[in-house]
């Protein structure tokens, strides 16, 4: 046994040896598995999407700004056609006018027929009897006053001082006063 004894002393510092440089800390350099490289493809295609939104939106609110400036003339441009519309009809209105056909019929001397109406069939004959028009046979042009109803034209009431009955069998043109009952 005590062959073994020395031997086992020689083989423990040893084994210390190496336990103690198992377990010192050392700086083990960052081992690099992706290079530097690799980030710069991701960034710049972040980068090409963002500006190619930026430039998107920026394409779309001009094209609907646009498209508003186009809806707002075009508005206006109907606007603009209505009113010239509604002046057009306005002026077709006058110029369908009874008293304005009547004066300009009258200024080249058309008159209105008095005798019987006369009828040209295809044929080239004549059915009736045609006379020709007097020429102081005039359209009236200006209508006649209208006609006061009577209801609004009463008779006069009259006041005498003999206390006389007026109108009505009112006395002193008072109607009701000194009535019996």
């Amino acid at each position: 046994m005590s062959s073994t004894a020395p031997q086992i002393r020689s083989r423990l510092p040893r084994i210390a040896e190496v336990a103690v440089r198992r377990a010192r800390l050392t700086v083990v350099p960052r081992p690099r598995t992706r290079p530097r490289a690799a980030r710069v493809p991701f960034v710049t295609l972040v980068s090409v999407i963002l500006l190619a939104g930026v430039i998107g939106l920026l394409l779309f609110n001009t094209s609907m700004q646009q498209a508003s400036f186009r809806a707002t003339t075009l508005e206006q441009q109907a606007a603009d056609l209505t009113a010239q519309e509604e002046a057009l009809r306005i002026e077709l209105q006058q110029l369908h006018d009874p008293q304005r056909i009547a004066d300009l019929a009258q200024r080249r001397g058309m008159v209105v027929p008095t005798g019987a109406s006369c009828v040209l069939s295809l044929d080239g004959g004549i059915t009736g009897s045609c006379a020709p028009a007097p020429p102081g046979n005039k359209l009236p042009m200006d209508p006649p006053d209208p006609q006061r109803p009577a209801a609004l034209d009463p008779e006069p009431v009259t006041v005498s001082a003999d206390g006389a009955e007026g109108r009505n069998g009112a006395r002193n043109g008072v109607p009701g006063l000194d009535r019996r009952r």
